[in-house]
Protein backbone atom coordinates (compact mmCIF):
# COMPACT_ATOMS: atom_id res chain seq x y z
CA UNK A 1 0.00 0.00 0.00
CA UNK A 2 1.41 3.30 -1.05
CA UNK A 3 1.75 6.12 1.80
CA UNK A 4 -0.89 8.35 -0.48
CA UNK A 5 -3.90 5.24 -0.46
CA UNK A 6 -2.83 4.66 3.13
CA UNK A 7 -4.24 8.72 3.56
CA UNK A 8 -7.15 8.08 2.11
CA UNK A 9 -10.01 9.68 5.00
CA UNK A 10 -13.05 8.13 4.72
CA UNK A 11 -16.81 9.56 5.25
CA UNK A 12 -19.51 6.91 6.58
CA UNK A 13 -22.83 8.19 5.42
CA UNK A 14 -26.45 6.87 6.73
CA UNK A 15 -29.13 7.80 5.13
CA UNK A 16 -32.20 7.56 8.15
CA UNK A 17 -35.63 8.02 8.40
CA UNK A 18 -37.61 7.19 11.85
CA UNK A 19 -35.07 4.87 12.51
CA UNK A 20 -33.60 5.35 16.02
CA UNK A 21 -34.34 2.29 16.77
CA UNK A 22 -32.17 1.00 14.01
CA UNK A 23 -29.27 3.06 15.12
CA UNK A 24 -28.96 2.04 19.00
CA UNK A 25 -27.22 -0.90 16.99
CA UNK A 26 -25.91 0.33 13.81
CA UNK A 27 -24.61 3.63 14.53
CA UNK A 28 -21.78 2.21 18.08
CA UNK A 29 -19.77 0.04 15.56
CA UNK A 30 -18.95 2.97 13.27
CA UNK A 31 -18.69 5.55 15.78
CA UNK A 32 -15.54 2.95 17.17
CA UNK A 33 -13.88 2.92 14.11
CA UNK A 34 -13.80 6.85 13.90
CA UNK A 35 -13.10 6.85 17.37
CA UNK A 36 -9.80 4.85 16.32
CA UNK A 37 -9.29 6.89 14.10
CA UNK A 38 -9.85 4.45 11.28
CA UNK A 39 -12.32 6.46 9.49
CA UNK A 40 -13.07 10.75 9.71
CA UNK A 41 -16.43 11.46 10.34
CA UNK A 42 -20.08 9.50 10.39
CA UNK A 43 -23.03 11.42 9.07
CA UNK A 44 -26.40 10.54 9.54
CA UNK A 45 -28.69 12.26 7.38
CA UNK A 46 -32.20 12.72 8.96
CA UNK A 47 -34.66 12.50 6.03
CA UNK A 48 -37.32 14.63 7.49
CA UNK A 49 -38.55 12.43 10.17
CA UNK A 50 -41.84 13.57 11.58
CA UNK A 51 -40.27 13.22 15.22
CA UNK A 52 -37.03 14.12 16.41
CA UNK A 53 -35.95 10.51 17.73
CA UNK A 54 -33.90 9.69 14.67
CA UNK A 55 -31.72 12.99 15.23
CA UNK A 56 -31.47 12.94 19.03
CA UNK A 57 -29.96 9.62 19.33
CA UNK A 58 -27.66 10.19 16.51
CA UNK A 59 -26.38 12.94 18.23
CA UNK A 60 -26.21 11.34 21.63
CA UNK A 61 -24.00 8.60 19.86
CA UNK A 62 -21.91 11.66 18.53
CA UNK A 63 -22.81 11.17 14.78
CA UNK A 64 -22.57 14.35 12.67
CA UNK A 65 -26.37 15.32 11.71
CA UNK A 66 -27.73 17.05 8.82
CA UNK A 67 -31.26 17.70 8.64
CA UNK A 68 -32.73 17.24 4.77
CA UNK A 69 -35.49 19.87 4.39
CA UNK A 70 -38.00 17.35 3.03
CA UNK A 71 -38.11 13.92 2.33
CA UNK A 72 -36.51 12.55 -0.49
CA UNK A 73 -35.81 9.46 0.17
CA UNK A 74 -32.07 7.84 0.65
CA UNK A 75 -30.74 8.61 -2.45
CA UNK A 76 -31.29 12.41 -1.98
CA UNK A 77 -29.86 12.13 1.42
CA UNK A 78 -26.58 10.42 0.20
CA UNK A 79 -26.39 12.94 -2.45
CA UNK A 80 -26.96 15.95 0.61
CA UNK A 81 -24.18 14.35 2.83
CA UNK A 82 -21.65 14.12 -0.13
CA UNK A 83 -21.50 17.45 -0.54
CA UNK A 84 -20.97 17.92 3.01
CA UNK A 85 -18.22 15.55 3.46
CA UNK A 86 -14.69 16.26 3.17
CA UNK A 87 -13.57 12.90 2.76
CA UNK A 88 -11.78 11.00 -0.04
CA UNK A 89 -14.32 7.92 0.30
CA UNK A 90 -17.93 8.06 1.18
CA UNK A 91 -19.18 4.67 2.36
CA UNK A 92 -22.97 4.50 2.16
CA UNK A 93 -23.96 2.45 5.23
CA UNK A 94 -27.97 1.84 5.50
CA UNK A 95 -29.44 2.46 8.95
CA UNK A 96 -31.04 -1.16 9.29
CA UNK A 97 -27.24 -2.24 8.63
CA UNK A 98 -24.63 -2.89 11.16
CA UNK A 99 -21.03 -3.13 9.96
CA UNK A 100 -18.54 -5.89 11.22
CA UNK A 101 -15.58 -3.22 12.24
CA UNK A 102 -13.05 -5.50 11.22
CA UNK A 103 -14.45 -4.74 7.46
CA UNK A 104 -12.96 -1.46 7.11
CA UNK A 105 -9.89 -3.11 6.50
CA UNK A 106 -11.14 -4.07 2.88
CA UNK A 107 -11.66 -0.55 1.66
CA UNK A 108 -8.07 0.33 1.65
CA UNK A 109 -7.00 -2.60 -0.04
CA UNK A 110 -9.66 -1.98 -3.28
CA UNK A 111 -9.05 1.45 -3.62
CA UNK A 112 -5.14 1.02 -3.60
CA UNK A 113 -5.77 -0.06 -7.42
CA UNK A 114 -6.84 3.96 -8.86
CA UNK A 115 -9.04 2.08 -11.32
CA UNK A 116 -11.19 1.17 -8.77
CA UNK A 117 -13.87 3.73 -8.30
CA UNK A 118 -16.50 1.84 -5.91
CA UNK A 119 -16.37 -1.12 -3.54
CA UNK A 120 -19.45 -3.18 -1.99
CA UNK A 121 -19.81 -6.20 0.08
CA UNK A 122 -22.84 -8.21 1.16
CA UNK A 123 -25.02 -9.39 4.12
CA UNK A 124 -23.45 -12.34 6.79
CA UNK A 125 -25.36 -15.20 7.29
CA UNK A 126 -26.55 -14.65 10.93
CA UNK A 127 -29.64 -12.22 10.63
CA UNK A 128 -31.15 -11.72 13.31
CA UNK A 129 -35.05 -11.36 12.25
CA UNK A 130 -35.90 -15.39 12.73
CA UNK A 131 -38.99 -15.53 10.50
CA UNK A 132 -38.23 -17.53 7.65
CA UNK A 133 -39.19 -14.42 4.90
CA UNK A 134 -36.38 -12.65 6.74
CA UNK A 135 -33.89 -15.74 6.77
CA UNK A 136 -35.03 -16.06 3.07
CA UNK A 137 -34.14 -12.49 2.04
CA UNK A 138 -31.27 -12.23 3.58
CA UNK A 139 -29.79 -15.60 2.91
CA UNK A 140 -30.25 -15.36 -0.75
CA UNK A 141 -28.57 -11.72 -0.68
CA UNK A 142 -25.68 -13.70 0.96
CA UNK A 143 -25.78 -16.23 -1.55
CA UNK A 144 -25.61 -14.30 -4.84
CA UNK A 145 -23.47 -11.99 -3.81
CA UNK A 146 -20.60 -14.39 -1.74
CA UNK A 147 -20.52 -16.52 -5.68
CA UNK A 148 -19.94 -13.29 -8.05
CA UNK A 149 -17.32 -12.40 -9.76
CA UNK A 150 -14.45 -9.85 -8.20
CA UNK A 151 -15.44 -7.35 -10.63
CA UNK A 152 -19.30 -5.98 -10.97
CA UNK A 153 -21.61 -4.27 -13.37
CA UNK A 154 -23.52 -2.85 -10.11
CA UNK A 155 -23.41 -0.98 -7.19
CA UNK A 156 -24.97 -1.47 -4.00
CA UNK A 157 -25.85 1.06 -1.64
CA UNK A 158 -26.53 -0.37 1.72
CA UNK A 159 -23.11 -1.21 2.15
CA UNK A 160 -20.59 0.35 -0.31
CA UNK A 161 -17.74 2.67 -1.03
CA UNK A 162 -17.47 4.89 -3.64
CA UNK A 163 -15.03 8.04 -4.16
CA UNK A 164 -16.21 11.48 -3.55
CA UNK A 165 -14.60 12.71 -6.68
CA UNK A 166 -16.10 11.07 -8.93
CA UNK A 167 -19.63 10.33 -7.58
CA UNK A 168 -19.64 13.94 -7.73
CA UNK A 169 -18.52 13.97 -11.04
CA UNK A 170 -21.04 11.72 -12.10
CA UNK A 171 -24.22 13.78 -10.46
CA UNK A 172 -24.92 11.37 -7.63
CA UNK A 173 -27.92 8.86 -6.88
CA UNK A 174 -30.28 9.72 -9.82
CA UNK A 175 -33.22 11.18 -7.70
CA UNK A 176 -35.02 12.48 -10.20
CA UNK A 177 -35.37 8.69 -12.14
CA UNK A 178 -35.81 7.25 -8.71
CA UNK A 179 -37.51 9.09 -6.36
CA UNK A 180 -38.62 6.28 -4.27
CA UNK A 181 -35.42 3.42 -3.45
CA UNK A 182 -35.29 1.13 -5.12
CA UNK A 183 -32.10 0.32 -8.13
CA UNK A 184 -31.14 3.73 -7.75
CA UNK A 185 -27.39 2.15 -6.68
CA UNK A 186 -27.50 -0.38 -9.76
CA UNK A 187 -27.89 2.69 -11.72
CA UNK A 188 -24.86 4.01 -10.60
CA UNK A 189 -23.04 1.28 -10.80
CA UNK A 190 -23.79 1.02 -14.52
CA UNK A 191 -22.69 4.82 -14.58
CA UNK A 192 -19.33 4.31 -12.82
CA UNK A 193 -18.41 1.76 -15.07
CA UNK A 194 -19.60 3.17 -18.74
CA UNK A 195 -17.19 6.20 -17.16
CA UNK A 196 -14.32 3.76 -17.09
CA UNK A 197 -14.31 3.03 -13.87
CA UNK A 198 -13.94 -0.44 -11.73
CA UNK A 199 -16.64 -1.65 -9.21
CA UNK A 200 -15.28 -4.47 -6.77
CA UNK A 201 -17.44 -6.84 -5.05
CA UNK A 202 -15.68 -8.34 -1.79
CA UNK A 203 -17.19 -10.96 0.25
CA UNK A 204 -15.08 -10.36 3.24
CA UNK A 205 -16.78 -6.79 3.35
CA UNK A 206 -19.57 -8.17 5.72
CA UNK A 207 -22.65 -6.22 7.60
CA UNK A 208 -25.57 -7.57 9.49
CA UNK A 209 -29.14 -6.87 8.26
CA UNK A 210 -31.66 -6.12 11.12
CA UNK A 211 -34.86 -5.90 8.86
CA UNK A 212 -37.41 -8.02 9.70
CA UNK A 213 -39.13 -8.71 6.98
CA UNK A 214 -42.83 -10.69 6.09
CA UNK A 215 -43.52 -12.23 2.47
CA UNK A 216 -46.05 -9.89 1.52
CA UNK A 217 -43.10 -7.03 1.67
CA UNK A 218 -40.41 -9.54 0.02
CA UNK A 219 -42.83 -9.92 -2.98
CA UNK A 220 -43.55 -6.30 -3.42
CA UNK A 221 -40.42 -5.09 -2.92
CA UNK A 222 -38.80 -7.78 -5.29
CA UNK A 223 -41.50 -6.87 -7.81
CA UNK A 224 -41.96 -2.98 -7.13
CA UNK A 225 -38.68 -1.73 -5.88
CA UNK A 226 -36.12 -4.34 -7.87
CA UNK A 227 -37.49 -6.37 -11.02
CA UNK A 228 -39.43 -3.39 -12.77
CA UNK A 229 -37.43 -0.63 -12.40
CA UNK A 230 -34.42 -3.19 -12.83
CA UNK A 231 -36.17 -4.32 -16.08
CA UNK A 232 -36.86 -1.04 -17.38
CA UNK A 233 -32.73 -0.56 -17.12
CA UNK A 234 -32.09 -3.13 -18.69
CA UNK A 235 -34.47 -2.62 -21.56
CA UNK A 236 -32.54 0.60 -21.82
CA UNK A 237 -29.16 -1.03 -22.16
CA UNK A 238 -27.40 -2.33 -25.24
CA UNK A 239 -26.64 -5.71 -24.04
CA UNK A 240 -28.27 -7.67 -20.99
CA UNK A 241 -25.98 -8.21 -18.21
CA UNK A 242 -25.01 -11.27 -16.73
CA UNK A 243 -24.06 -10.42 -12.82
CA UNK A 244 -25.31 -11.52 -9.77
CA UNK A 245 -29.24 -13.06 -10.05
CA UNK A 246 -29.56 -12.32 -14.18
CA UNK A 247 -26.69 -14.22 -14.87
CA UNK A 248 -27.17 -17.45 -17.94
CA UNK A 249 -27.94 -19.54 -15.11
CA UNK A 250 -30.30 -17.57 -13.45
CA UNK A 251 -31.93 -17.05 -16.84
CA UNK A 252 -32.23 -20.71 -16.91
CA UNK A 253 -33.53 -21.91 -13.42
CA UNK A 254 -36.40 -19.34 -13.88
CA UNK A 255 -37.12 -20.61 -17.32
CA UNK A 256 -37.07 -24.38 -15.32
CA UNK A 257 -39.26 -22.50 -13.20
CA UNK A 258 -41.76 -21.49 -15.44
CA UNK A 259 -42.27 -24.50 -17.01
CA UNK A 260 -42.30 -26.66 -14.08
CA UNK A 261 -45.81 -23.73 -13.46
CA UNK A 262 -47.10 -24.32 -16.58
CA UNK A 263 -46.83 -28.06 -16.46
CA UNK A 264 -48.52 -28.08 -12.92
CA UNK A 265 -51.33 -25.82 -14.47
CA UNK A 266 -51.57 -28.44 -17.24
CA UNK A 267 -51.95 -31.10 -14.56
CA UNK A 268 -54.67 -29.63 -12.64
CA UNK A 269 -56.77 -29.33 -15.77
CA UNK A 270 -56.84 -33.17 -16.53
CA UNK A 271 -55.67 -32.55 -20.49
CA UNK A 272 -53.05 -34.63 -21.57
CA UNK A 273 -53.59 -37.06 -18.11
CA UNK A 274 -50.71 -39.90 -20.17
CA UNK A 275 -47.85 -37.16 -20.20
CA UNK A 276 -48.40 -33.91 -17.95
CA UNK A 277 -47.25 -36.13 -14.55
CA UNK A 278 -44.46 -37.35 -16.12
CA UNK A 279 -43.69 -33.85 -17.48
CA UNK A 280 -43.88 -32.15 -13.94
CA UNK A 281 -41.64 -34.62 -12.55
CA UNK A 282 -39.20 -34.17 -14.62
CA UNK A 283 -39.00 -31.15 -14.29
CA UNK A 284 -38.92 -31.36 -10.33
CA UNK A 285 -36.09 -32.80 -11.28
CA UNK A 286 -34.33 -30.78 -13.17
CA UNK A 287 -34.93 -28.06 -10.66
CA UNK A 288 -33.59 -30.00 -7.61
CA UNK A 289 -30.14 -30.94 -9.59
CA UNK A 290 -29.66 -26.98 -10.64
CA UNK A 291 -30.59 -25.64 -7.44
CA UNK A 292 -28.33 -28.30 -5.42
CA UNK A 293 -25.79 -25.83 -4.51
CA UNK A 294 -28.03 -23.48 -3.60
CA UNK A 295 -30.24 -25.83 -1.50
CA UNK A 296 -27.19 -27.39 0.34
CA UNK A 297 -26.74 -24.07 1.56
CA UNK A 298 -29.95 -23.37 3.12
CA UNK A 299 -29.62 -26.42 4.68
CA UNK A 300 -26.43 -25.91 6.05
CA UNK A 301 -27.65 -22.76 7.37
CA UNK A 302 -30.74 -23.73 8.57
CA UNK A 303 -32.07 -27.25 8.41
CA UNK A 304 -33.67 -29.61 5.85
CA UNK A 305 -37.09 -27.87 6.58
CA UNK A 306 -36.08 -24.96 5.89
CA UNK A 307 -33.91 -25.64 2.54
CA UNK A 308 -37.02 -27.42 0.76
CA UNK A 309 -39.46 -24.97 1.78
CA UNK A 310 -36.40 -21.94 0.51
CA UNK A 311 -36.06 -23.89 -2.58
CA UNK A 312 -39.90 -24.21 -3.10
CA UNK A 313 -40.52 -19.99 -2.54
CA UNK A 314 -37.86 -19.47 -4.53
CA UNK A 315 -39.41 -20.59 -7.69
CA UNK A 316 -42.35 -18.45 -7.16
CA UNK A 317 -39.77 -15.82 -6.66
CA UNK A 318 -38.36 -16.67 -10.10
CA UNK A 319 -41.54 -16.88 -11.80
CA UNK A 320 -43.07 -13.38 -10.42
CA UNK A 321 -39.89 -11.79 -11.45
CA UNK A 322 -39.74 -13.22 -14.85
CA UNK A 323 -43.31 -12.10 -15.44
CA UNK A 324 -42.36 -8.31 -13.96
CA UNK A 325 -39.56 -8.65 -16.76
CA UNK A 326 -41.20 -9.76 -19.67
CA UNK A 327 -44.44 -7.47 -18.70
CA UNK A 328 -41.93 -4.15 -18.56
CA UNK A 329 -39.73 -5.51 -21.79
CA UNK A 330 -42.84 -5.44 -23.78
CA UNK A 331 -44.10 -2.24 -22.40
CA UNK A 332 -40.89 -0.10 -23.22
CA UNK A 333 -40.79 -1.97 -27.04
CA UNK A 334 -44.50 -0.94 -27.64
CA UNK A 335 -45.30 1.61 -25.35
CA UNK A 336 -41.78 3.27 -24.41
CA UNK A 337 -44.25 6.43 -23.64
CA UNK A 338 -45.40 4.89 -20.72
CA UNK A 339 -43.22 3.35 -17.48
CA UNK A 340 -43.43 1.71 -14.44
CA UNK A 341 -42.61 4.20 -11.50
CA UNK A 342 -39.49 3.43 -10.03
Amino acid sequence: MTNQEAALKISVVMPAYCAAHYLVKSLPPLIALRDQGLIEDVIVVDDASPDDSTVKTARDFGATVIKADSNGGPGAARNLAAQTASSDLLWFVDADVVVHPESVHCIAGAFEDKQVHALFGCYDDNPPARGFASQYKNLMHRYYHARAERLASTFWSGCGVVRREKFLGLGGFDTKQFQKPSVEDIELGYRIRSAGGLIVLDRNFLCTHLKAWSLKEVVMTDVLKRAAPWSKLLATRPKMDKDLNISNEERFRAGLAGLWALSIMVLCTGLFWAVTPFITAFLTLAIMASSLELFSYFVRRRGILFGFTAIAFHQIYYIYSTITFCFVTLQHKFMPQQSINA
